[in-house]
C-alpha cells in the first residue's frame, strides 16, 4: 500500500546539523512509523552556511576550492560553485560565526571581496552572493576593499576602524566588476544602521556588548554617509553585518535567499506533489519570519494548498504566533529528549522526533 506524500524542506540545525543531515534524520524517523510514506528531501538554505552545497545538490555545476582571508586575517578554505557562467558563493565560508576568535568589532568582510573576484576570475558573469551567518559586523567595508575599493581611511580592520573613513571611492571596484551581474542573496529584510540595522538587531549575538551598540552603530553610519547613504537605508543592507549594504551599493540587486534556493530545487511543484510539508531549524522563533527557511518554506506550501509542519532544536513561539507564520504544529526536540541528548546525538534524536510526530500525522 501506498502511503501518503511528504515533502521534507529543512534548513540546517546550526552548530550540529547540515541541512541534508536534518532532512535524513527526519526521513529515518518518519519511516520508522510509515514504512510506506513517500519521501521527498528537499534539504533548504536561505543564503547563510550550507547556501553553496544545497545548490549544488539541485543544480549540479562544478565546486573551485579557493583560499580567502578570514575576518582576523588568517587564511581559510572556501569553495564558490560555477553553474553555466553564473557563480554562488557563501559569505559564511569567509566571515562566519564558526571563524570569530576575536570581538565583530574587529573582523573584517575581506575575504567575501576575494571569494567575489575568484568568481569573476573563473569566467562568470553573474555572481550570487548568499548572505547569511556571518560574524562580522563591518558594514562590508572589507568586501569593498578586497574588490579593490580606496579611501582615506582604513576599510579592512574591521567596524573599529570606520571611524577613520570620511571618503570612499568605489571605482576600481566597479571597474573590476564590470559586465558582471552581482545578486545579494539576503536571508534579513535589516536597514544599514539605526533600531532595526545591522548592529542593534544582530550585534549582541555576534558579540557586541550592549553599552556598546551605539557607537559601533555609529561607525557604520559615518561609513555609510561617506559611501552610499541611501542605499545604506534599503532592506537587506543590513544582512550579514552590513556586508549586503557593500554589494548594493556596487550595484547589486537583492534577492531573498529562501526565494532563489526554492526556486532552484523546484520547491513550489515539489510541495504541489505531497500530501505534507515538513520543515525545521535549529531555532524557531520570531526571527523565523524575516526570510528564514521555515516560513519561506510554509508560504510556498500554503500557495500549493498543503499542510505544513515544524521540527526545531527549539520552539519558541507559541501556537497562535506559529499559524500566523503558516506553521499548523511545531515539535521541539529539546522538548522531547532534553538538551544534553539533542546536542550531544542530534541526529538520533531529531529522528525519535519525527518518529513520535509521524505517530500524528502519517495515514
Amino acid at each position: 500500500m501506498v502511503g501518503m506524500r511528504l515533502l521534507i524542506a529543512p534548513d540546517k540545525f546550526a552548530g550540529t546539523l547540515t541541512a541534508l543531515e536534518a532532512a535524513e534524520a527526519i526521513a529515518t524517523g518518519w519511516s520508522r512509523h510509515a514504512p510506506d510514506d513517500v519521501l521527498d528531501l528537499a534539504p533548504m538554505a536561505d543564503g547563510g552556511p550550507g547556501f553553496v552545497d544545497v545548490l549544488h545538490a539541485a543544480l549540479g555545476g562544478d565546486l573551485l576550492a579557493v583560499t580567502v582571508r578570514a575576518p582576523h586575517g588568517e587564511r581559510v578554505p572556501a569553495t564558490l560553485l560555477l553553474v553555466d557562467g553564473v557563480a554562488y558563493v557563501e559569505s559564511a565560508q569567509a566571515v562566519g560565526m564558526h571563524l570569530m576568535d576575536g570581538g565583530a568589532e574587529f573582523g573584517s568582510s575581506e575575504g567575501v571581496g576575494e571569494l567575489i573576484l575568484a568568481a569573476v576570475e573563473s569566467g562568470a558573469r553573474k555572481v550570487v552572493v548568499g548572505l547569511g551567518g556571518s560574524g562580522t559586523n563591518d558594514g562590508g567595508a572589507g568586501v569593498l576593499a578586497g574588490l579593490g575599493a580606496t579611501s582615506d581611511g582604513i576599510l579592512d580592520s574591521g567596524a573599529i576602524a570606520l571611524d577613520t573613513v570620511t571618503t570612499v571611492d568605489l571605482s576600481s571596484a566597479r571597474q573590476r566588476l564590470a559586465g558582471v551581474e552581482l545578486v545579494a542573496a539576503t536571508d534579513v529584510d535589516s536597514p544599514l544602521t539605526g533600531l532595526f540595522g545591522a548592529t542593534k538587531t544582530f550585534g549582541p549575538q555576534k558579540g557586541i556588548a550592549e553599552d556598546r551598540i551605539i557607537e559601533v552603530d555609529g561607525w557604520l553610519e559615518k561609513f555609510a554617509i561617506a559611501t552610499d547613504r541611501r542605499t545604506s537605508l534599503d532592506k537587506g543592507a543590513g544582512a550579514a553585518g552590513g556586508i549586503g549594504f557593500a554589494l548594493m551599493a556596487l550595484g547589486a540587486t537583492r534577492e531573498p535567499g529562501i526565494a532563489l534556493v526554492a526556486e532552484h530545487v523546484r520547491l513550489a511543484q515539489r510541495a504541489g506533489a505531497a500530501d505534507l510539508v515538513v520543515t525545521g531549524e535549529g531555532a524557531f522563533d520570531f526571527s523565523s519570519r524575516s526570510g528564514k527557511v521555515p516560513y519561506g518554506v510554509a508560504q510556498v506550501a500554503a500557495e500549493t494548498l498543503r499542510p505544513c509542519i515544524a521540527l526545531a532544536g527549539q520552539v519558541l513561539v507559541g501556537s497562535r504566533e506559529m499559524r500566523a507564520l503558516g506553521i499548523e504544529s511545531g515539535y521541539s526536540l529539546v522538548d522531547l529528549v532534553g538538551e544534553e541528548r539533542a546536542f550531544a546525538d542530534p541526529a538520533g534524536s531529531l529522528a525519535d522526533l519525527a518518529q513520535r510526530v509521524a505517530r500524528t500525522w502519517s495515514r
